[in-house]
């Protein structure tokens, strides 16, 4: 067995991207350990096909928090062994690659966005500079380093000059068919995702007392008690017209979605990151065939010119509203053309071709070519 061992911030029951990155190298034959973040609210771990484990902190945010759990990380990383580090995103990615160069293992960085341009990091310059530091130290020293999207991906060969593969955050073509698309628009509208700045949530808040329709969120982040102080301003929380699930496991989250009409893809240009991200939720609608509401940002952009699920739109309140009472209730035959269109396209775009070129990479990274 070969060990390889990956390190996130997140809890490890949500993280659904890691989920299937360790599932498929455990099943091709890999001894895979992900490490992840306990909270005091965090579920009892489910059951994965590779090993978990999770680190407590006293801090929760902050500069505070990510010492801390840096700290923690590297204690904990000195007892492991691997045949490879690999580091998620920034925040982790210190200790990951001094652990690699004591041990002489491959260092490789899975960049899940570009942490230095995401909103929380863009507001606050000082902040800023620090991970670029950090950015500019890690980035030239992986032996391996790949990416969500061919647009993230271009950004980090520009600023480093080397090459970054990419991995799509797609999901896993589930045996089950969908039946066709219906007649009619049938169930409420879904957001899934965190609930944190350059989301577009504000917007669309906003939008809900225009739009025939039924609003549930999955999720939650930092502005979470600040989006439902804003929907009971609204009415929408007494009205019943939003509600907030908080955190829903991927599973229970996948029925969420598939019995949703249409689901939520927007994002605020707040930073490269976000204008140039690839995110899993465009997919999870996708394969639950549900037509969405999507930001003409480039990557969403170019799958729609070719698959044509979604609807653009701006990101302001009259034009979400506008689109969603076109798609829930006045242009029924586009609202079905979308849907049977997800149908199709989930045959191409899943998790069972992206995993391929996963595989090929760490069996390429550990051969004992690579490694001499």
């Amino acid at each position: 067995m070969r060990p390889l061992l990956f390190t996130v911030t997140t809890d490890l029951n949500y993280d659904q991207r890691m989920q299937r990155i360790c599932g498929s190298l455990a099943a091709h034959g890999y001894d895979v350990l992900l490490v992840g973040r306990e909270w005091p609210s965090s579920r009892p771990l489910t059951s994965q096909p590779y090993r978990q484990h999770r680190l407590r902190c006293w801090f929760s945010k902050g500069k505070l928090f990510y010492l801390e759990f840096n700290l923690r990380l590297l204690f904990y990383l000195l007892g492991q062994q691997a045949a490879a580090w690999c580091a998620i995103d920034l925040d982790t990615a210190l200790p990951v690659w001094l652990r690699s160069r004591l041990g002489g293992q491959p260092f490789v960085y899975d960049a899940h966005e570009l942490f230095t341009e995401v909103p929380e990091v863009v507001a606050r310059p000082g902040v800023q500079r620090l991970w670029r530091l950090v950015e500019r130290f890690i980035v030239p020293r992986t032996q391996l380093a790949y990416t969500v999207g061919p647009a993230l991906a271009q950004v980090f060969e520009l600023r480093y000059g080397r090459r970054f593969e990419v991995v799509r955050n797609i999901s896993r073509l589930e045996p089950l068919k969908l039946p066709p698309a219906p007649d009619r628009p049938e169930g409420y509208i879904v957001y899934q995702g965190a609930l944190n700045a350059g989301r577009g949530l504000e917007a669309l808040l906003d939008a809900m007392p225009r739009v025939a329709g039924r609003l549930v969120v999955c999720g939650d982040g930092d502005l979470s008690a600040e989006l439902r102080a804003r929907a009971e301003a609204l009415g929408l929380l007494g009205s019943g017209q939003v509600e907030f699930r908080g955190f829903v496991l991927p599973a229970e989250l996948r029925e969420v979605t598939r019995h949703a009409a249409v689901g939520i893809m927007l994002l605020e240009n707040q930073g490269m990151s976000y204008y140039y991200s690839l995110a899993n939720k465009f997919f999870d609608y996708l394969h639950a065939g549900v037509p969405q509401l999507i930001v003409d940002f480039p990557e969403y952009r170019r799958l729609n010119d070719e698959y044509d699920v979604a609807e653009v739109v701006a990101l302001t309140p009259d034009a979400i509203a506008d689109a969603l009472n076109r798609l829930l209730r006045d242009d029924v035959a586009r609202y079905r053309e979308l849907a049977e269109n997800c149908r199709r396209a989930r045959q191409e775009l899943n998790w069972q071709r992206e995993e391929a070129h996963l595989l090929a990479l760490y069996d390429t990274l550990l051969t004992p070519q690579s490694l001499t």
